[in-house]
């Protein structure tokens, strides 16, 4: 794992043309507006689960720290509020409806230059998947 790298991703999305159409792309899911990037993941074996995640989290902080820098320090945002809006009936836009449904919590942030959102958070949803370090970058302000 590389924080270099997965910063280098996350300036790549901040200056690049979001897509037109929902799909996948070289970093993840992507759609109007928005790509869901997936940084690291889990090896697969499930005895390994746990510490997986723990290592993901000390990434996610490791990056956090240096786009606090960039961008300024923001307290955590909780997804739960999402979730029970969306368990409510409401339309949650994407890519925050996905965002709440695979993050309990995410590092936010508005760029200064190209005014998208950028948050990062671990994916630890469901106990037979691996966890996953997720970087999202949006023009969808948060709901």
């Amino acid at each position: 794992m590389d924080i270099a790298r997965y910063l280098d991703t996350i300036d790549r999305l901040c200056s690049r043309p979001f897509p037109a159409e929902h799909g996948w792309s070289d970093v993840g899911r992507e759609g109007p507006g928005y790509w869901i990037a997936e940084l690291a993941a889990g090896d697969g074996d499930a005895a390994h689960r746990s510490r997986t995640a723990e290592d993901l989290e000390a990434y996610r902080e490791g990056l956090a720290q240096r786009l606090d820098q960039r961008w300024g320090a923001q307290p955590p945002w909780s997804t739960l509020t999402l979730r029970v809006r969306m368990e409510r009936g409401e339309e949650i836009p994407e890519p925050w409806g996905s965002v709440g449904v695979m993050v309990d919590e995410v590092s936010l942030w508005r760029t200064d230059t190209s005014g998208r959102w950028v948050a990062l958070g671990v994916a630890t949803r469901g106990e037979t998947e691996d966890a996953r370090l997720l970087a999202i970058v949006t023009e969808t302000d948060p709901p």
